[in-house]
């Protein structure tokens, strides 16, 4: 919308645009690096249940950054500050700030929260235009596969180890794609669920949406995918059609970019209809003879 110059603080997590890095960062996480999937889903489920949170807000930068408004969200307190630790922060702050939460539970949501912080900051023509734009490239998509006879069972996967689905978005972003997930919970959370239902909807495309992870680590948690039962009797597997994509940059997160993921969908869903997006570091085929080789043998 035109305003980053006044943006005076971000998370720990805000990495986009490459300006947003310069910034201050006024959050930071409770979970050690380097842990694997497995040990972040049981420390993140035993710290939401002791401590409420993951992270912590910088309060004495809060203090001297003044800010007018705080953006924040209430939708999952696995990806940001507790919303009400926020308002307990804020409401200390000398600069007596105003507190906006924002929480989309859909494509439509994503799109209001734009125009919610727009009217905020004082930019809503500038929100409108965004909305705009966005709503005309989603159209594009959906006015292709609306008619569409064959729509194939995709199954994006938001975490490998234990298995989660995806949630709020995902199944409408899969739809106007040109697919269907079963699995997906529409306008909830991501939920953990027993690999055997995937097993029993026979997945013919699989998509890695690990959230939190850019794309070389989703490239590494889909290796344990070999590990499950009738993984390889799959007919995403069989076909080869499992891919990783940077999940962290664009299927988490609630703002523009998920615009960007439906572009990736809609390629990897029907790639005889729709050009892979000019994207970087996006999205890649899960090559498993690869990973097997890398291993190395007996490993």
């Amino acid at each position: 919308m035109g305003m980053g110059d006044s943006l005076v603080g971000v998370t720990h997590e805000c990495d986009y645009p490459p300006e947003a890095l310069r910034i201050p960062h006024v959050t930071r996480s409770n979970i050690p690096a380097g842990l694997s999937s497995e040990e972040i889903d049981r420390m993140v489920s035993s710290n939401l249940s002791t401590q409420g949170t993951l992270y912590e807000l910088n309060q004495p930068l809060l203090e001297a950054l003044a800010p007018d408004i705080i953006l924040t969200q209430r939708l999952c307190d696995v990806c940001a500050v507790a919303f009400d630790k926020v308002q307990d922060v804020a409401r200390s702050l000398s600069s007596r700030p105003r507190v906006v939460n924002l929480e989309p539970h859909s494509l439509d949501d994503i799109l209001e929260n734009i125009r919610t912080v727009g009217n905020e900051i004082g930019a809503t023509r500038q929100a409108t235009e965004v909305i705009t734009s966005l709503q005309q490239r989603i159209a594009a998509i959906e006015n292709k596969t609306r008619a569409l006879l064959s729509r194939p069972r995709v199954f994006c996967m938001e975490w490998v180890n234990p298995p989660y689905c995806g949630g709020h978005w995902m199944k409408r972003l899969v739809e106007i794609a040109g697919g269907v997930d079963a699995l997906a919970a529409s306008g909830r959370p991501s939920t953990r669920i027993e690999w055997q239902r995937v097993v029993d909807f026979a997945p013919e495309i699989m998509v890695l949406t690990c959230c939190g992870y850019k794309l070389a680590r989703v490239i590494q948690e889909a290796e344990l995918l070999s590990g499950l039962a009738q993984f390889h009797e799959l007919p995403a597997a069989k076909t080869n059609r499992i891919f990783a994509t940077n999940g962290s940059d664009y299927f988490s997160r609630p703002g523009p970019r998920i615009v960007d993921s439906l572009e990736i969908l809609a390629h990897l869903i029907h790639p005889e209809i729709f050009r892979a997006p000019p994207m970087d570091e996006a999205f890649s085929a899960v090559d498993f003879r690869e990973l097997a080789a890398a291993r190395g043998p007996g490993r």
